[in-house]
């Protein structure tokens, strides 16, 4: 089976290419920006012409898009390009897998939810994005699921890696620089360690264990706060920082982030059999690699 990941240079794409070497599957790693050191095959999936140039001359039987328009506060002036690489890039992704009837696995987003729940999000709650980012995203997965192509939507949150930008990067260099810190407490959700999404995403696919399309929703288990994940971070990191908890709007921000944006992930579980880690147990399994 030949497998083609778009966004391959970033986080999610990273852990792909990792986990990837020992699959009996080839693997076609696409990303319209390179890197030193890493090949990757030059894709601009907003290029519906390119993309089916691709999947053709590569025989693609299943396309993992990890590509995305990811900084949410940037959404909200840069509107274009936002819908572009959020909205037209799946569906154009879309619309070559089911020409190829081939399976399309798509990453999307907490933030197509408004964040004002109790409860954990299921993946039948109603949408209601506050910005640009969550509203792209979800026009996005509506695309996919209007193209009739047969689609895995998996919606995750909070994502970190030992690779790109992140929180727990940028925690444990603060943490190390500084000697305290403040960071939102009224903000709860669940990280997700990125090498897990991936490890289930490759299990789906190799498995071909995906028969019908639905989205799922996919983070670590449990629930915490942005201050908590920062303390858990800064002691695993070895760190002497004094972080005090403070309110969202000490931060004022372009967009209004979720307060609550726990998402359920029953029917994951249920549908596909599978267990999934404790957030603080894979923090602490990336910050040993984060570490040497």
């Amino acid at each position: 089976m030949n497998i083609l990941v778009t966004g391959a240079n970033g986080q999610l794409g990273t852990e792909l290419r990792n986990l990837s070497a020992a699959s009996k599957n080839r693997y076609i790693f696409t990303d319209v920006n390179e890197l030193p050191g890493v090949e990757t095959l030059h894709l601009d999936a907003t290029d519906l012409d390119a993309v089916r140039i691709v999947a053709d001359t590569e025989g693609v039987d299943a396309i993992i898009n990890c590509a995305a328009y990811t900084n949410v506060d940037g959404a909200e002036s840069d509107h274009g390009l936002c819908d572009l690489l959020n909205r037209q890039l799946p569906a154009n992704l879309a619309a070559v897998a089911k020409e190829r009837k081939a399976l399309l696995v798509h990453i999307s987003t907490d933030y197509v939810f408004g964040g004002n729940a109790s409860v954990p999000y299921k993946e039948d709650s109603v949408p209601d994005p506050t910005g640009v980012y969550g509203a792209t995203k979800l026009l996005g997965e509506n695309a996919i699921q209007s193209s009739g192509c047969k689609y895995l939507i998996l919606r995750t949150a909070w994502l970190y890696s030992p690779y790109g930008k992140n929180f727990v990067k940028t925690m444990l260099r603060l943490t190390a620089e500084r000697d305290s810190l403040k960071v939102v407490f009224d903000q709860v959700g669940t990280p997700t360690y990125a090498e897990d999404l991936a490890r289930v995403i490759v299990d789906l696919v190799d498995g071909g264990k995906v028969l019908e399309s639905g989205i799922f929703n996919y983070t670590n288990e449990g629930v915490t706060s942005w201050y908590d994940f920062a303390r858990a971070i800064c002691q695993l990191g070895g760190n002497r920082c004094d972080i005090q908890p403070c309110h969202s709007d000490e931060f004022p921000s372009k967009v209004h982030r979720p307060h609550y944006s726990v998402l359920d992930k029953t029917k994951i579980k249920n549908t596909y059999a599978i267990r999934i880690p404790y957030w603080l147990d894979s923090l602490e399994r990336c910050v040993e690699r984060l570490r040497g």
